[in-house]
């Protein structure tokens, strides 16, 4: 419906045929490739174009995504914020102010901390419905930042968030309104991330991978998978360690690789678009992480048939549960060790785990079940507004 279609609705009288669908704008800082940037990009790609007309806005006019985004004719804003207090920050909203008026906006969705700059610009402007989204722990931000997103908090309509954990975060720790707080899993794109047809037969000369997929940041903890494959290379010849993305902790890592002696089978791949045919190669697929929400990567990973094992910490119990994958506690190299000592050495239990973990991913987390959940948010916090 449009916006005109739901006031009408709420109002009692006989709606006229529709018009337009309505028009979201979707705001991020960067588009490319972290999974806040995936999940900003997928919604705008997958969500039913009948219902609502995506825009997207990012503080860089660079990236993966935004390549994909710009591909796809989704059009696309530069909002070039250095930073909240500089000159580049008034004619951005100068900008912003503009293309919200003239392309009819009816929605604002700041999936980051973007939503410090959109969220009251948008509440000022009269925009219908005006949403944020808390992907990750908010002790990731800074201090300001992090004040400054509780103040959305109480200027929008709905918070949303994508497991359990979150929500539970935003209610006791970031005392945000209970009612306001609305909740759809990430999505993954199954024509993309799928099991290999048939794994070929292991010989000598094919490496057992355990692997990993993400930005290089600290929280990740990939210097504590490291120490876990030191502790279990042992167990398999050529076993490697297969580590999937670029970021600030790179050369940390490559030093990590060579104190430990493991460098000559610690393999480092820059971030590539090539991410599920690299899933497909890893025998087990792990997220070290001190800090997650519903982690974009493992869910990939499970749908492309991977054996998973996780840390114990926010959305991934949710996710990988005790049927599909194994948890260890976050932090300890130690139990991490013991879960990859258990897997490299039972191979019906890696394949039972990666085929439960595939089906799980394919029957509850497509990218088409997303955006259709997204979409009824978004409906009715619309009608919600109209209403009153």
């Amino acid at each position: 419906m449009t916006i005109e279609l739901l006031q009408e609705t709420a109002a009692g009288t006989a709606p006229r045929a529709a018009v337009k669908p309505v028009p979201i704008l979707l705001t991020v800082r960067e588009l490319n490739l972290g999974g806040i940037e995936r999940d900003v990009t997928q919604i705008a790609l997958n969500i039913d174009r009948t219902r609502f007309a995506p825009h997207v806005a990012s503080y860089r006019s660079e990236g993966m995504r935004l390549e994909e985004l710009r591909a796809a004719g989704v059009p696309l804003l530069h909002l070039p914020v250095t930073s909240l207090k500089s000159p580049s920050a008034v004619s951005a909203a100068l900008g912003l102010r503009r293309y919200i008026r003239e392309h009819g906006i009816g929605l604002v969705h700041a999936y980051d901390s973007s939503a410090v700059f959109a969220a009251p610009i948008a509440r000022a402007l009269g925009v219908p419905a005006v949403l944020t989204s808390t992907l990750g722990h908010r002790s990731l931000l800074d201090a300001r930042t992090r004040r400054l997103v509780r103040w959305t908090d109480r200027i929008v309509d709905a918070v949303v968030v994508n497991c359990e954990a979150m929500r539970r975060h935003m209610i006791d720790e970031e005392h945000a309104p209970e009612e306001r707080i609305e909740f759809c899993y990430n999505g993954v794109d199954t024509s993309v991330f799928y099991p290999r047809a048939r794994r070929p037969e292991r010989g000598s000369d094919v490496a057992f991978v355990i692997g990993a997929v993400c930005v290089l940041r600290p929280e990740k903890s990939i210097d504590l998978l490291q120490e876990a494959f030191a502790r279990a290379r042992h167990l398999r010849p050529g076993m490697k360690l297969r580590i999937v993305g670029s970021g600030p902790e790179l050369a940390k890592l490559q030093a990590n690789s060579r104190r430990l002696e493991i460098q000559d089978d610690c393999e480092f791949v820059p971030a590539t678009r090539q991410v599920a045919e690299l899933l497909r190669g890893f025998d087990i697929y792990v997220s070290s992480s001190r800090s997650e929400a519903f982690s974009n990567t493992i869910l990939e990973a499970m749908a492309s048939g991977c054996c998973v094992v996780g840390s114990r910490v926010g959305g991934t119990p949710e996710l990988i549960g005790e049927e599909r994958g194994l948890l260890f506690e976050a932090g300890d190299a130690a139990d991490l060790a013991a879960r990859l000592a258990a897997l490299v050495q039972n191979e019906p239990q890696r394949r039972a785990l990666g085929r439960r973990a595939a089906e799980f991913a394919g029957k509850m987390f497509t990218i088409e079940i997303a955006a259709k959940r997204m979409a009824e948010i978004y409906e009715m916090i619309l009608l919600r507004k109209a209403v009153r």
